[in-house]
């Protein structure tokens, strides 16, 4: 569904969740968006598509030949710079990371491509006008609003600062890079709140209230003695 307004987009995405919640509900059924709810399955992600449009209303991502166009090239420059520090609005949770896999095409690294879906940033080239920005990283337990928010600064500061993204890539992504990103959530917390790119966006009074209430999240659950350590450990060590 696409939508002009980023603000009204998040909310649709909102209401959307609560719908589907409510309605499951009704049926006496449950249901979920925790980024992987079952091992061994692929989990749910919450891909966001961005074209970006002229005061006339035309998508300046429209080519036939989207690496010729600069715009589009500085778009993803910036939001492949920002992606380590996005992360922790990307992923939230400590379960985020459990989503992360090459056979479940959850890119690991910033990467990009025409048409390539194990890249962090695909490019749809269906049509010349139908050209735009995949974001492929986010788990479906990602705030809409935390999420657009880093995603659109990253294109900012592309657009901004005429940044180049490299050459996309082709074939298998997993085969050609290492893992790169934050593959946990103290990690992300970490890059989250080095950033001085996120910060001009960003309050950043709020980036330390996040990434404060995220910590003591994080605490909690790394004192806390799972179901798995009892089965492993309480009659075998």
């Amino acid at each position: 569904h696409h939508v002009a307004d980023p603000m009204k987009a998040c909310d649709y995405a909102v209401l959307l969740k609560r719908l589907i919640k409510n309605i499951a509900y009704d049926h006496e059924m449950d249901t979920t968006f925790m980024a992987k709810p079952y091992p061994g399955q692929a989990g749910n992600g919450l891909h966001v598509h961005i074209s970006l449009l002229d005061k006339h209303g035309n998508n300046i991502f429209t080519s036939e030949d989207p690496e010729q166009n600069a715009a589009l090239r500085h778009a993803i420059g910036g939001v492949l710079e920002t992606l380590p520090a996005s992360m922790a609005f990307l992923c939230p949770n400590v379960n985020s990371y459990r989503r992360f896999g090459s056979q479940f095409y959850v890119p690991n690294a910033p990467s990009w491509g025409l048409d390539n879906r194990t890249v962090a940033l695909r490019v749809p080239t269906g049509s010349p006008d139908a050209v735009r920005l995949e974001h492929r990283v986010a788990g479906a337990d990602a705030n809409p609003y935390l999420l657009l928010a880093s995603v659109l600064a990253g294109v900012h500061h592309g657009l901004t600062n005429k940044v180049e993204p490299g050459a996309p890539i082709e074939g298998n992504s997993y085969e050609q890079l290492e893992p790169s990103l934050p593959n946990n959530l103290r990690d992300a917390l970490r890059e989250l709140d080095d950033s001085e790119i996120l910060a001009k966006y960003i309050d950043p009074k709020y980036i330390d209230i996040f990434v404060a209430c995220k910590e003591s999240e994080l605490e909690e659950f790394e004192y806390s003695i799972s179901d798995l350590e009892y089965n492993w450990y309480l009659h075998t060590v």
